[in-house]
């Protein structure tokens, strides 16, 4: 990885790359009006691209990943209306219950999920790549564009940045009312929120033993959201519940 900026970039901007570089242990690059794709090819690596506006991960290949609330803004507008989410309403969610989101990603789930549970609920969120993870971290808390209660969904979660694999173990017993993953499906989907982490996901497979800890921390049950094809439901004892127009369908451990 290193860190550049957007052409004519201030000092402000550069003194954040910079410091960006620092914390991560990475390479700053003055930008010198190189384009990206350029930079990614002759470091031989991705780059973080810090502007006034936001922070962008490039792969050299494709759109890059910015943070964006996607699917989160009319899911949550329509829960705010009345209307229902298939997450909210498999995972039980209600005002005051907490949720581990053990795979983060772009957050639209975690951020509906925190509208869901409301102003006295928890969500907590983990993403394996630590700079996914910040981007999602700084994008939460700065977006300013929808309705106050999107906003504040936004801006209660609280990111970790782990591979849940190792996480788990260090979380106490029944510390959540749900735990929720959502991996890399085992068969592609076109989604146009995903594309850009595809570079940069993790693609750690689900494992019996992260299940069993998810039984331990889980008050009320662990939900798998995956391809509709899955293997992972019957393997890891899901009841799957099938979705007839969707490609994808969650699966449930009660407790």
């Amino acid at each position: 990885m290193i860190v550049t900026t957007s052409q004519r970039a201030d000092a402000a901007v550069k003194q954040k790359a910079a410091a960006l570089a620092d914390t991560f242990g990475v390479l700053y690059v003055e930008r010198s009006k190189q384009p990206v794709n350029k930079l990614a090819a002759f470091y031989e690596c991705p780059v973080l691209l810090v502007s006034k506006e936001r922070l962008e991960l490039h792969s050299g290949e494709g759109n890059p990943f910015f943070f964006h609330p996607g699917s989160a803004m009319f899911r949550v507008k329509r829960l705010l209306s009345g209307g229902q989410d298939e997450l909210v309403s498999t995972c039980g969610l209600e005002p005051g219950m907490s949720f581990l989101d053990c795979t983060m990603g772009p957050a639209a789930d975690s951020i509906t999920a925190s509208a869901a549970v409301g102003k006295s609920g928890h969500v907590h969120s983990v993403e394996a790549n630590p700079f996914i993870a910040h981007i999602v971290r700084e994008g939460l808390t700065s977006w300013t564009d929808g309705p106050m209660p999107l906003l504040q969904a936004m801006q209660k979660i609280d990111v970790a940045a782990a591979d849940y694999h190792t996480y788990l173990k260090n979380v106490p017993d029944a510390s959540f009312d749900v735990v929720y993953f959502d991996p890399m499906f085992e068969e592609t989907v076109d989604s146009s929120g995903i594309a850009p982490l595809r570079s940069f996901a993790s693609y750690s497979d689900l494992t019996m033993e992260a299940v069993n800890e998810a039984k331990r921390i889980a008050k009320k049950r662990i939900v798998l959201k995956d391809h509709f094809r899955s293997e992972r439901f019957e393997k890891f004892g899901f009841t799957q519940h099938i979705r007839k127009t969707s490609k994808f369908h969650f699966g449930v451990i009660e407790k």
